[in-house]
């Protein structure tokens, strides 16, 4: 049945869409920009482009999928949803403001687990019991795994580029480099696109299978995926320049040879969790994928006074946006 709230939660869904795009935009991004390939405008064009492009290939939607069932059906309602997409909301909005790299998939998955858990204590049930564990622990599992992978793939790359590029003429290469990285930043744009879109697309089913709009996951219509994906788009075409600062200048200083490095390994990483079904967090990907980069230079070309203080904003963003889906949850129960 199709309701007020249900259409409230779907407008909200596409809102954060929206918000995800321009605060993950500086991720497909912040290379290409810091090395001077493309202007920030052309940038973020050519980043909303293949961010949209992403809706014509992946169409299996796992990553969806996964999020769906972060939280136990049984515990899922439209207030349930509603207050996880306001607690995302807000982080997402506080963490771009400040300029911080955070997860928006770690931020989306918090709110809703925490809302799930908070309905769970109200109905007098153990918190644990709305969450599907094996899921959310595959999730909070790569928000290491993610940058390592990235990382380690960025450092294979980087060495593989130098030593066949090693007897070519700086100006040849730094020329192909540059072409290089258009091909790179389109690539890392097109994975995050397939795979943060779908995560708003397993809200927006979720909601439409608890109000049985629609019986199970595999009947989602197709209006639902189109508009996840424009709105991603959109969002990215929005910008994000607080944050593509950190990740394009704060982490190391990145030259071309070494964007097409992390973009690329940024761009195979989503590939390979997309595959899996895995959310896994752009920001934390790519941002493993510079440090490799630095790291082949050497280990103090990197700033880990700054990489420090990221995974501080990644290890707290879903605690944090559990307790704001829990207590925007609190909220809607006991005053409204």
């Amino acid at each position: 049945m199709i309701t007020t709230l249900l259409v409230v939660v779907i407008v909200l869904a596409i809102a954060f869409d929206y918000i995800n795009g321009f605060h993950d935009a500086a991720n497909s991004i912040a290379t290409v920009v810091s090395t001077k390939v493309l202007t920030p405008f052309m940038a973020v064009l050519w980043a909303a482009l293949f961010n949209f492009a992403a809706y014509f290939y992946f169409t299996d939607h796992k990553v969806a999928n996964t999020i769906a069932k972060t939280v136990l059906e049984q515990y899922i309602t439209l207030e349930v949803i509603f207050a996880g997409l306001v607690a995302a909301i807000s982080w997402n909005l506080f963490t771009w403001y400040y300029g911080i790299p955070s997860s928006s998939s770690h931020t989306l998955i918090g709110g809703f687990a925490g809302s799930g858990m908070a309905y769970a204590l109200i109905l007098g049930a153990n918190p644990l019991e709305a969450i599907n564990i094996s899921a959310t622990l595959k999730i909070i599992s790569f928000i290491v795994l993610a940058p390592v992978i990235g990382m380690t793939i960025s450092i294979i790359i980087t060495l593989i580029i130098i030593n066949l590029a090693k007897k070519s003429r700086p100006s040849v290469a730094e020329k192909w480099f540059k072409i290089g990285q258009l091909i790179s930043s389109a690539a890392l744009s097109f994975a995050h696109g397939g795979n943060d879109a779908q995560k708003v697309m397993g809200i927006i089913a979720t909601a439409l299978i608890a109000q049985q709009v629609i019986p199970d996951f595999e009947s989602m219509p197709a209006w639902v995926p189109l508009s996840c994906y424009v709105a991603i788009a959109a969002g990215t075409m929005s910008g994000g320049w607080k944050i593509v600062k950190t990740m394009g200048t704060k982490i190391t200083k990145v030259t071309p040879l070494e964007g097409v490095s992390a973009e690329t390994a940024g761009a195979i990483t989503l590939g390979i969790t997309e595959h899996f079904g895995i959310p896994a967090s752009t920001t934390h990907t790519i941002t493993g994928s510079i440090i490799g980069v630095g790291v082949v230079k050497r280990v103090s070309a990197v700033r880990w006074g700054v990489t420090i203080s990221l995974l501080w904003a990644w290890v707290l963003t879903i605690p944090v946006s559990a307790v704001l889906g829990g207590a925007t949850l609190a909220v809607i129960h006991y005053i409204l």
